[in-house]
């Protein structure tokens, strides 16, 4: 019975050492290989700043982000930015920002053109 499991362990032994060398040597050959690298493109200059220079040749030709969030971000795509309210901003153009009956409404509301006309006036433009 002894005879057995001793014999047993070293058949395992046995396989496990072919298993682990086969796999070392598919390692190796895969490493050997030359490694397929993006091809190197001629390099734009952006900006005399070295650092600024390198991280816009990067996105120069990367063109992944021109397509983040599932296509090109036009102005038919502003609600997914900005949210609804873009779209109810510029629908409602000439609705009041301000409450009539907050008292800072006739700050906000007041018409300057009189008090800019003056500072003009005084500081000899026109």
């Amino acid at each position: 019975m002894k005879k057995k499991k001793t014999n047993m362990r070293t058949v395992i032994r046995q396989i496990v050492r072919e298993e682990v060398a086969m796999a070392i040597k598919e390692v190796i050959t895969e490493l050997k290989q030359p490694s397929q690298s993006q091809p190197i493109q001629e390099k734009k200059n952006f900006s005399s700043n070295k650092v600024l220079n390198d991280v816009l040749n990067e996105t120069a030709q990367d063109g992944d982000w021109k397509t983040m969030g599932g296509g090109e971000f036009t102005t038919e795509r502003m609600n997914e930015l900005v949210g609804k309210n873009y779209a109810d901003l510029m629908a409602n153009s000439n609705q009041t920002p301000v409450n009539p009956n907050d008292p800072m409404a006739q700050f906000v509301n007041k018409d300057y053109s009189e008090v800019l006309e003056k500072s003009y006036k005084k500081s000899g433009k026109n």
